[in-house]
């Protein structure tokens, strides 16, 4: 009788922690916006209206990915929408002097993943802050792309390329970035939950000195991060400039905040070594919906942006106020 009531509440206490994740709760959110879309405005839930939420959300929800596994080491990468309208430009440029846009693409990825070699290296090797470094080559990579294209807007990419921007998946409603950027989600998904890399990535974020007692490649790790990240960026860059059908050299401007937005609602801490891609697909989910349901309603950018900013503090306070506290009280000890 006793070891079944035990069991009855470790079980009930298993349930309780599953009901009160992080993850639960954005569900709840994620239904709530729905309702609230549904209520404002008619036909909200319609499949259409869906195939413009992930049409409008597909590039930043790419560059969240890698940033999630940079942020899970206790990193952080600010260069991403700087990486993505630099590659851009690269693409443009290169396409509008004659190159067969295979290799103009080609030449933009390579962009990106010198990029974010650069970034991790700073980072790994020099050891350098990443938040500095990011903030550097944010500037340092808007910069090259003003010097490639100010004040001239590129156009004329091969229609039969640029219809991958403004038409649905045949026979269905999801837009292609929405396509990458689940297929993506699944293979990071199954890198950081189900891998020795993915387990290897929560304890550099954890403890970085025993990661390295351990035998991880802690540097490594973080380079191959960064340069991952640079090749992400530049092929969101690309699509971003298929979607448009042109490019300019301020594409992508400001979008670095929202990438960072959506992975830190997605649960995920700024202190490293937690949180889950799942966390991740709900955020995007949450702020995509949120976004289309405020636009339908004609709400102004600038009301949308103070959303976009409360719920980002929202993010960081909450998930991470236990982490918070049990810092503040080791300092405290550490003291006395």
């Amino acid at each position: 009788m006793t070891t079944g009531h035990n069991d009855a509440a470790k079980g009930g206490r298993a349930l309780w922690r599953g009901l009160v994740r992080w993850e639960s709760a954005l569900v709840i959110v994620l239904i709530g916006v729905m309702i609230f879309g549904s209520i404002q405005t008619p036909n909200f839930l319609n499949p259409t209206n869906f195939f413009y939420t992930g049409l409008n959300m597909g590039e930043v929800a790419i560059m969240a990915l890698p940033l999630t596994l940079i942020i899970m080491t206790g990193e952080i990468d600010l260069s991403v929408a700087s990486m993505l309208g630099l590659s851009g430009a690269v693409m443009g440029e290169l396409f509008s002097n004659g190159w067969p846009i295979w290799l103009a693409i080609a030449a933009a990825l390579v962009v990106g993943a010198i990029g974010g070699a650069i970034n991790g290296v700073l980072v790994a090797k020099v050891g350098l802050p990443s938040i500095a470094v990011t903030i550097g080559t944010l500037t340092l990579y808007r910069g090259l792309a003003l010097i490639l294209l100010a004040p001239r807007t590129i156009t004329g990419f091969p229609a039969s390329l640029t219809q991958i921007g403004v038409v649905p998946i045949p026979g269905t409603e999801v837009a292609y970035s929405t396509a990458v950027f689940l297929a993506l989600a699944v293979v990071t998904g199954i890198i950081l939950h189900a891998t020795p890399l993915g387990r290897g990535l929560v304890v550099i974020g954890l403890q970085p000195e025993a990661a390295k007692f351990a035998g991880i490649r802690v540097n490594r790790i973080k380079i191959w991060l960064y340069v991952v990240s640079g090749i992400v960026c530049a092929f969101a860059g690309i699509l971003l400039t298929l979607k448009n059908a042109s490019v300019s050299y301020d594409a992508g401007t400001g979008l670095e905040l929202n990438v960072v937005a959506l992975v830190l609602f997605g649960g995920v801490s700024i202190f490293g070594g937690r949180g889950t891609i799942v966390g991740v697909v709900l955020s995007v989910a949450i702020l995509g919906t949120l976004q289309q349901a405020l636009t339908q309603m004609n709400v102004q950018p600038e009301v949308q942006n103070i959303v976009s900013g409360g719920l980002l503090l929202i993010s960081v306070v909450i998930p991470n106020s236990g982490e918070a506290i049990r810092r503040i009280r080791d300092r405290a000890r550490r003291r006395v």
